[in-house]
């Protein structure tokens, strides 16, 4: 597989086309590199700045509990009361040691762009990128209501914090939590300014900045006017980033800590009034707010969301690398409602095609004909992927792996039993060294891609063939085959780094040159958006907690 380098821009919801093409670089992914000057520096600051700024932070977080908890005594969660002077005072008071707090983090001086609009102007902020828990800094400059899950309002001081500033919970054991979120939302976005204004990161999960993946429409089904806030952190080094796959969140924290400044920026940009039919369209309403944030920001957009993040974080054996090709894959294949219900069975069906084939080539007309999908701008993005040679013709076998890979990334095997079945040869059952690169480097999403050690490892015999019983075998011997043959032989596979409590972490995981260890949910922004693909979120939600 690979990225065509003349890809067009994908086609939006709404038919227009996307201001830029689709990134190339893997928004769920931070890696950090150090040299050896920035690697002293951290030492250095380790042992005499940090201890004494987490010591400040905490001061003040245990500071700030007793105004929250006195503030929140006795107050209504479902009417709001009018604003009296000594509970004015507490958030005056608040903001101030919110402020010395993230001082002594480093963040010295805050930039604040534009004007905030009044909540009776508009009762929704829509922040993004959202790519660290030091987007909390906006909220504890405004005081903003924001949404949470139900669970942090019982965790000891933070709750009580959270509890202050009346946000809208939402509780992943109430089947109908996200339904009542929504309406929650939409009872205080219609209050004409009486409640707090709530504060959204649409994008529903952390990315690395890189590009502004697809907003959840629940911020935007109130169909209210929304001012959308851009947030920076234009520092040279990024220890901010708080991403699926990259530093988890001791790391984030000491590394910030660490910096002598960390530079913030917060814009406010022009008030959004939908129109008639964004009101009515929820979905178009996000993406012309999200096309307006990523020209503020100077960003792409791309469709990769919260459910490709399955794809990063499978349990698998084989770990998808940073660049693989099958995000790009999987938002194509959401695109075109190419996702099948029933999986196993559509797998088994295309898989027994594809055999028939006995591996002639497609072209485009013929692969929109095997898919049973009209030819069109994304098909074409989608056939390119597999047109490596530009030749206009494509294997369909690859396509079959891709998708199995997609619909189910931890099941490994089943991938490569499907890949066997179709590529293996009748007479003995077998596939060839280049045969079994071809399967793996579609299930990696990956252009080029050497097996030699791996297919000499699974055929002491020198016979030239391996059978999927003897692949299974040695898998079964070997569960890291894939750190020991494949990522060590390839040097420019850079692995995921997101399995370590599954297998031992690679060697430039473990090397400092590039932090990326292992990593939990952040759990920052919970997705309330009514379920169109429930079942992959809730699966990975459960995976995460």
């Amino acid at each position: 597989m690979r990225l065509p380098s003349n890809r067009q821009c994908a086609v939006e919801g709404d038919g227009k086309k996307m201001d830029q093409a689709p990134p190339f670089r893997n928004p769920f992914v931070h890696v950090l590199k150090f040299t050896p000057m920035e690697k002293a520096k951290i030492a250095f600051m380790t042992v005499t700045l940090f201890p004494i700024r987490l010591l400040i932070a905490a001061f003040m977080m245990l500071l700030a509990w007793p105004f929250a908890f006195l503030a929140s005594v006795g107050r209504s969660e479902t009417t709001v009361e009018p604003q009296c002077l000594w509970r004015r005072l507490v958030d005056i008071i608040l903001k101030i040691i919110m402020r010395v707090m993230w001082f002594a983090g480093g963040f010295h001086w805050m930039t604040v762009k534009g004007r905030r609009a009044l909540p009776a102007e508009a009762p929704i902020l829509t922040l993004a990128p959202h790519s660290s828990y030091f987007d909390a800094i906006p909220v504890t400059m405004t005081m903003a209501s924001i949404v949470m899950k139900a669970e942090s309002k019982d965790i000891p001081l933070w709750g009580t914090l959270i509890k202050y500033i009346r946000p809208v919970f939402v509780s992943r054991s109430d089947q109908d939590s996200r339904k009542k979120t929504v309406e929650e939302i939409k009872r205080r976005a219609h209050s004409g300014g009486e409640w707090p204004q709530i504060m959204i990161f649409p994008e529903g999960t952390c990315t690395n900045r890189s590009c502004l993946i697809t907003f959840k429409p629940g911020a935007f089904i109130p169909a209210v006017p929304v001012q959308p806030v851009v947030i920076h952190y234009p520092n040279k080094l990024d220890s901010i980033t708080w991403t699926w796959q990259g530093p988890g969140a001791f790391e984030i924290l000491w590394l910030t800590l660490c910096q002598l400044h960390n530079e913030f920026v917060v814009e406010f940009l022009p008030i959004y009034t939908p129109s008639e039919e964004e009101k009515r369209n929820p979905a178009l309403y996000a993406i012309n707010v999200r096309r307006v944030m990523a020209k503020a920001l100077g960003v792409p957009i791309t469709d990769y969301s919260f459910e490709d993040c399955q794809l990063a974080m499978a349990e698998g054996q084989l770990r998808l690398p940073v660049d693989t090709c099958l995000l790009e894959f999987a938002k194509l294949v959401r695109r075109l409602g190419l996702k099948p219900q029933n999986t196993e069975k559509v797998l088994q069906d295309y898989g027994n095609r594809a055999r028939k084939l006995e591996g002639q080539k497609l072209d485009l007309d013929g692969f929109a004909q095997c898919l049973d999908v009209p030819v069109s701008e994304m098909l074409r993005d989608m056939f390119a992927l597999f047109d490596e040679h530009e030749d206009n013709c494509m294997d369909i076998r690859e396509y079959v792996i891709a998708l199995s890979v997609v619909c189910r990334p931890a099941k490994t095997l089943e991938t490569m039993k499907l890949a066997f079945k179709m590529f293996e040869a009748e007479e003995d059952g077998a596939i060839t060294e280049m045969e079994l690169a071809v399967i793996l480097k579609t299930a990696l999403g990956v252009t080029h891609l050497s097996v030699s050690r791996l297919f000499t490892a699974i055929d002491p015999e020198n016979t030239g063939k391996i059978t999927f019983d003897k692949f299974r075998c040695f898998v079964e011997q070997h569960p890291d085959f894939a750190e020991e043959y494949l990522y060590t032989e390839n040097a420019g596979l850079h692995s995921s780094p997101c399995h370590g409590h599954q297998a031992k972490p690679s060697l430039s995981a473990r090397n400092l040159q590039g932090t990326a260890t292992t990593k939990t949910a952040n759990g920052i922004c919970p997705d309330f958006s009514p379920k169109e693909h429930g079942s992959t979120i809730d699966g990975l939600l459960k995976k995460h907690n």
